[in-house]
């Protein structure tokens, strides 16, 4: 998953085949595979020397015990997670607009996460902290349930083609895992270019007992207003130019 358009970057993309079948709070969320498909890239001197300057202290290492969340940011906070970010360029943005919260991030492709360090280290970002790990992982054994302030999913990769749709990540099980690590009053914000994928987004948000939708007069498939926060990408921008849609899905915690 990243921001960026998901044909843009050789970038690592969340999936969701064959999500878990149990959703007992009790039991591990388990899957046949991981929340991803990991793709080569090539990560550049100016995100190594990144890697080397500032993952030490901005990089967490997955071990299957209970995060410490304000030892590791230095503070208490409201917490946010980000599913998958690319490049890191709106995941910077949004914790600089948006300093009062901390920002906890998973991604598996490697430039990407450099890009980023890389982005924290030139703006001076204190308010995030990155797994380079799979986030289904991360929320069975970092996270407890409700200890999430809210979940950003931008621009997952569609799977556009029939015999792949069960590879998306945006599936029953996964949302009711997602909802269920959310507090009340929390929010799960998911957004996509490719309308197909919103109609299945608004479909299971909708079947969630756990989610209702915030838009007071929803849009196209439940769709509500872009949210300040998260900015428009340089793919999206050239979407939006060309006459494709953008739906941003926004549904709270009951």
């Amino acid at each position: 998953m990243t921001t960026e358009h998901p044909t843009a970057l050789p970038a690592a993309k969340p999936n969701g085949e064959a999500m878990a079948e149990s959703t007992s709070p009790a039991v591990p969320f388990r899957r046949v595979i991981k929340s991803y498909v990991l793709r080569a890239g090539r990560t550049g001197p100016g995100q190594a020397r990144a890697y080397d300057q500032f993952g030490p202290k901005y990089l967490l290492n997955y071990q299957a015990e209970s995060l410490d969340v304000p030892a590791a940011f230095g503070r208490s906070a409201p917490l946010i997670m980000e599913i998958g970010f690319g490049m890191g360029g709106a995941t910077a943005h949004i914790a600089q607009v948006r300093p009062e919260d901390n920002f906890i991030c998973c991604e598996v492709h490697e430039p990407g996460v450099g890009s980023l360090l890389k982005l924290i280290g030139e703006g001076g970002i204190e308010n995030i902290r990155i797994f380079r790990h799979d986030a289904v992982e991360v929320l069975d054994h970092m996270l407890g349930e409700q200890s999430l302030d809210g979940v950003h999913i931008f621009f997952p990769d569609p799977w556009h083609k029939s015999r792949h749709h069960k590879r998306r990540l945006i599936q029953g099980p996964f949302v009711n895992r997602l909802a269920r690590h959310i507090k009340p009053g929390g929010y799960l914000h998911l957004a996509t270019d490719w309308e197909p994928y919103a109609e299945q987004m608004h479909t299971v948000l909708s079947a969630e007992t756990m989610l209702v939708n915030t838009a007071t007069e929803p849009g196209p498939h439940g769709c509500a207003p872009k949210p300040e926060y998260r900015p428009l990408t340089k793919f999206e921008n050239r979407g939006i130019k060309l006459g494709h849609g953008v739906w941003d899905l926004v549904y709270r915690r009951v």
